[in-house]
């Protein structure tokens, strides 16, 4: 984090990105001596409300980040930077989206956690728009302009007013990552399910080290403690009850007690009850520690890309397995009426031996169960999502994949990524074709 103090005294000359928390209330006229260099710009967590209308003079600024601030409108000068293509004002209090306030070159829109009902039509003149973070809001429908989109990929408009998904919506061709729980639209969780969730008391668990956190919750390691019973290691998953880019956590929640048991997904033992805070939780089973993450979360750069270790290499036999696995999961999920919604690589735990469970039910939406043309649409989106990472895995295979797996495979992986949403196989096919190989 850089400082006012720095920044006034000269000190961050040529600089690529400047962080500026501090309680700012206008903007630092400072920072246009920067110009020359200055590429990302994070004034998130501040108490800004504009910006200058000549914001256009950092020639070479492709991020800006403006969360946690105190916006009511997205500034029209952000139209005019020429080289911006990334924007992300979460958690302000923006009700009005100018469709000035869109740069040409706009790739990656966050408006997460505001107060919106209505978006511009110019935001489908954007072409090389990927990912569009709208959960949060005040919507009931997007600008049909949007069909124009041929490169989105990831959109979130969980948490708002919808009453139904636009059919044309349905058939973007490389849309991939959809997530639309929290409206109207949405078919309910299985009550049956939630109800036959074992409830755990918060006194018999006895929380340890804190294994990680996201922006959903916080695992901890804990004890398990039952009466007769030797007590049991176990994850305990606390959720933040806080707006996250995928949408409410406790959708979340839902959508992992409903998804049931699989032996590639996290299985879930009960739902917390008695928490003094009332604080939502689950309680999972521990993840042997030789499990890693098979990659690490989209970068700026590669956006709706995950980012893989250097020397990440598989052996055939080992990559198939992850991929049976993968697409087995995704193929209960869908027969429990549930897209996952973020099916990735950095969503997926691994070892050695190609074992894997998919986890990360943030993204996570309901669906009819019944056969009908949006509910295969839906699946279908998914069954992209899955090509995507066939394909990660095939370009990492180092050995032990014959050319006619290889022909197959990719074949297959095309298939998968097909623009034609309904042309894609379902994923009991993808499972059939995989276990021939």
């Amino acid at each position: 984090m850089n400082t006012l103090a720095q920044l006034r005294a000269g000190e961050l000359a040529g600089i690529t990105r400047l962080d500026l928390a501090c309680g700012l209330t206008e903007f630092p006229r400072e920072i246009f001596e920067l110009a020359d260099s200055l590429e990302i710009l994070n004034l998130s967590g501040n108490a800004l409300s504009s910006l200058p209308d000549d914001l256009h003079r950092l020639t070479r600024l492709r991020i800006l980040f403006c969360s946690d601030n105190q916006f009511t409108e997205l500034p029209s000068c952000l139209g005019q930077c020429a080289a911006l293509s990334m924007i992300g004002f979460r958690a302000n209090r923006i009700e009005r989206v100018p469709g000035a306030a869109l740069p040409p070159l706009l790739r990656w829109l966050i408006l997460t956690d505001n107060c919106i009902s209505e978006l511009p039509a110019e935001l489908g003149e954007r072409p090389l728009m990927q990912k569009l973070m709208l959960a949060g809001n005040h919507l009931q429908q997007l600008p049909e302009s949007l069909v124009r989109c041929h490169r989105l990929e990831l959109l979130r408009i969980s948490a708002n007013r919808f009453t139904e998904l636009p059919e044309w919506l349905l058939t973007l061709p490389a849309l991939t990552w959809l997530a639309y729980a929290g409206n109207p639209l949405e078919t309910e969780a299985d009550a049956s399910a939630l109800d036959a969730t074992p409830s755990i008391p918060w006194t018999a668990l006895r929380l340890e080290q804190k294994l990680g956190e996201g922006a959903s919750g916080v695992i901890h390691r804990a004890t398990w403690e039952r009466e007769q019973q030797p007590a049991t290691p176990v994850a305990v998953k606390l959720y933040k009850g806080e707006m996250t880019s995928d949408g409410s956590p406790l959708h979340e929640m839902n959508a992992c007690i409903t998804a049931g048991l699989h032996p590639n997904l996290i299985r879930v033992e009960g739902r917390i009850v008695g928490h003094p805070q009332d604080q939502a939780g689950l309680v999972m089973q521990l993840i042997d520690p030789s499990y890693r993450n098979l990659a690490g979360l989209p970068s700026l750069a590669s956006c709706s890309r995950d980012v893989y270790a250097d020397d990440t290499r598989f052996t055939a036999k080992i990559a198939l397995r992850m991929a049976r696995g993968v697409a087995s999961a995704a193929e209960h999920l869908h027969q429990q009426g549930i897209t996952h919604g973020d099916l990735y690589a950095h969503n997926i735990l691994w070892n050695e031996h190609g074992d894997c469970l998919l986890g990360d039910f943030g993204g996570a939406s309901f669906h009819a169960t019944t056969d009908n043309v949006e509910t295969r649409a839906l699946q279908r989106i998914e069954v992209r999502a899955f090509g995507v990472l066939l394909g990660e895995l095939l370009e990492r295979i180092d050995s032990g994949l014959s050319d006619d797996d290889r022909v197959a495979l990719e074949d297959l992986q095309q298939r998968c990524c097909q623009p034609d949403v309904l042309k894609r196989p379902g994923f009991t096919e993808v499972v059939r074709e995989l276990k021939s190989r």
